[in-house]
C-alpha cells in the first residue's frame, strides 16, 4: 500500500456522490465526479499534483497555484494610502450589501416554508457552473467569471500590500476544466496577527469590487444596447388570446405590426395612442410583418381584425364570481379601462426594440435622477431571472433576430453580429459580477462575510465589555460567529432542501 493511500476514508466522497443523486444530479454526473474523483486520487498518490503545485480539497476540486502576477501586484498596491481608504470604503459597502443579502435569504426561507414549490431546481442548477447549469452557457460566462475572479482576488492581494501583509500565491478552483473559484493566500501568521479593521479590510474588498465592477459593466452594457436597434420598428405580442379578434385576423405571436389602419406605428406608445382612438366592435385593418422565413426575410401582409372590449374581456376572467367582479370593477377604474374600450387581443405587446431599450434606459436620461438610480440599482437583480426564463438566452431569441447594429461609429465597425455578441459578453459580465459579489457576502464562513462578521462582532464585543479579559471576549465572539453560521446555513439550505422532502 502507498503512503498516500494509509488511513485514506472514502466514506466521505461516498456520501458525496450519495448526496449528488440524492439532489438530483442526473446518473452520468454522479459517474463522471467519481471517475474524476479517481483520477485526482492516481494523480496524487503519483505526485503529479505535487510537482505542479495543485492539491486538492473537498475530494474532487483542485487548488492550482501560481506566483505569477507577484510584480503587477506590488506595483498597483503600492498606493498604501489609496487603498486603506479603499478598503473602509469596502467595508460600509459590504455591510450595507449584506443586509439586503439576509433580507432576501430570510424572505426566501419563509415563503418556501409557507408555500413549498412544487418544482424545484436539479442539483445541476443550484451550483450555476458554467456549461454545467442549463440556463448558464459556457463560453461568455465563463470568461466572465474567470475575470470576476481574477479582480476579486487580487482586490484581496492589493489591501493584504497595502497593510504590509506579503501574498504567497494566486490561484483557481477548478472542477475538471471548469473555474469555480479563485483565491489569494496571504501568509497566514501575518493575517492572523493584523489589526481586525485591516482584515476586514481585506475581507470586503473582494466582493466590493465585484458590486463595483456589476455597474460599470451594467454602464458598458447600457451603451451597448443603445447601438442596437430595431430592424423593423413596431409592436409585438408574445402570446395570442383565443377566440379573440387578432387570432381570427391571423396574427400569430412574434409577427411585427406596422402600421394600424394604415398610420405608421414605430413603438408601443405609438400603437397604444392608435388603439385609444378605437372602440370595441370596430373593424380595422392591421399590417403586419410575418416571422423571418429560412433566409431571415419577412413578407408584409394586412389583416383585418373585429376588435374586443377589454373592460369585458377582464370581467370575464372572474366566470362569474361577484366578488372577484367586483375587485376587478374597482381596479380597471383605478387603471382607466372603461367600457368600449377597444381590445386587440393579445398578451405581452411591446415594442420591437423593448429587449434592449431596458437596458439603454441606465444611459438615455428617460427618467429623472431618482428614477435612473433605483432603475439602475435593481436592475443586475432583475437580470437574475433572464437565463433562467429565457433557456440560457440573454434575451428571447424571436427578439433577437427584430434588432440591428445602429448607426454609430462601434456598431458600423462590429456590425449587428458583433454588437450581439459584445451584449451578451457584458450581460454576463453583470450577471457573474453581481452573483458573486453578493454571494461571498452570505454572514457565513468560509465566505468572505462570515469572517467579516466575525471581525466586526468581536470589534463590537471589544467597544461594550470593557473590564473583560480579552481571551473571554474572543471565546464569546467565536461563539457567537458559529452560532450565526449554523444559522445562516439553516436558512440557506431550507428552500434547496424543504422542497425536495414535501
Amino acid at each position: 500500500m502507498k503512503e498516500g493511500e494509509r488511513g485514506r476514508s472514502y466514506w466521505l466522497p461516498l456520501l458525496m456522490l450519495y448526496l449528488l443523486y440524492f439532489l438530483g444530479a442526473p446518473l452520468w454526473g454522479v459517474v463522471v465526479t467519481g471517475l474524476w474523483y479517481i483520477g485526482l486520487l492516481f494523480l496524487e498518490d503519483e505526485g503529479y499534483l505535487d510537482r505542479y503545485g495543485v492539491s486538492r480539497m473537498l475530494g474532487v476540486v483542485l487548488m492550482v497555484r501560481t506566483t505569477h502576477g507577484q510584480r503587477f501586484l506590488e506595483r498597483i498596491s503600492s498606493n498604501r494610502r489609496f487603498w486603506r481608504i479603499f478598503g473602509e470604503f469596502s467595508i460600509w459597502l459590504c455591510l450595507l450589501s449584506m443586509l439586503g443579502v439576509v433580507i432576501m435569504l430570510i424572505g426566501g426561507a419563509i415563503r418556501t416554508v409557507q408555500a413549498p414549490p412544487e418544482e424545484y431546481l436539479p442539483a445541476s442548477d443550484l451550483l450555476l457552473i458554467p456549461g454545467v447549469t442549463s440556463f448558464v452557457p459556457f463560453w461568455w460566462p465563463v470568461l466572465a467569471l474567470v475575470f470576476a475572479l481574477v479582480i476579486h482576488e487580487y482586490s484581496h492581494g492589493f489591501q493584504a500590500r497595502a497593510h504590509g501583509m506579503r501574498v504567497r500565491s494566486f490561484g483557481l478552483l477548478l472542477a475538471g476544466p471548469i473555474p469555480i473559484g479563485a483565491f489569494a493566500e496571504p501568509q497566514m501568521h501575518e493575517m492572523v496577527r493584523a489589526p481586525r479593521r485591516e482584515r476586514m479590510r481585506l475581507y470586503a474588498a473582494g466582493p466590493s469590487i465585484n458590486i463595483i465592477a456589476t455597474y460599470i459593466a451594467l454602464i458598458m452594457l447600457s451603451a451597448a444596447a443603445s447601438g442596437l436597434v430595431a430592424s423593423h420598428s413596431g409592436v409585438y405580442a408574445t402570446g395570442v388570446i383565443a377566440e379573440e379578434g387578432a387570432e381570427e385576423g391571423g396574427l400569430l405571436p412574434y409577427e411585427i405590426i406596422i402600421r394600424v389602419e394604415g398610420i405608421r406605428v414605430s413603438n408601443y406608445n405609438e400603437f397604444s395612442e392608435q388603439m385609444d382612438l378605437l372602440s370595441s366592435g370596430e373593424e380595422v385593418t392591421f399590417t403586419k410583418l410575418s416571422q423571418p422565413n429560412s433566409e431571415g426575410k419577412r413578407t408584409v401582409r394586412d389583416i383585418s381584425v373585429t376588435l374586443g372590449d377589454r373592460y369585458q374581456f377582464y370581467i370575464g376572467l372572474c366566470e362569474g364570481d361577484a366578488l372577484c367582479v367586483e375587485d376587478t370593477e374597482e381596479w380597471l377604474g383605478e387603471i382607466g379601462i372603461e367600457r368600449g374600450d377597444a381590445f386587440l387581443g393579445v398578451s405581452g405587446l411591446r415594442s420591437s426594440s423593448s429587449t434592449v431599450d431596458g437596458f439603454s434606459s441606465v444611459l438615455s436620461g428617460d427618467y429623472n435622477l431618482k428614477q435612473t438610480a433605483i432603475g439602475t440599482a435593481v436592475t443586475p437583480l432583475l437580470m437574475i431571472g433572464i437565463p433562467i426564463q429565457y433557456d440560457g438566452q440573454t434575451m428571447l431569441l424571436e427578439e433577437r433576430a427584430m434588432l440591428e447594429a445602429g448607426d454609430g461609429a462601434i456598431a458600423s465597425a462590429l456590425g449587428t453580429d458583433g454588437m450581439l455578441m459584445l451584449f451578451d459578453f457584458l450581460f454576463w459580465l453583470v450577471w457573474i459580477n453581481f452573483l458573486l459579489g453578493f454571494a461571498n457576502l452570505i454572514p457565513m464562513i468560509p465566505f468572505d462575510g462570515g469572517h467579516i462578521v466575525k471581525d466586526g462582532v468581536h470589534s463590537v464585543l471589544d467597544r461594550v465589555s470593557s473590564g473583560i479579559h480579552p481571551m473571554r471576549v474572543e471565546a464569546m465572539a467565536d461563539r457567537i460567529s458559529s452560532m450565526s453560521n449554523f444559522l445562516v446555513l439553516f436558512i440557506v439550505i431550507l428552500p434547496i432542501i424543504l422542497p425536495r422532502l414535501v
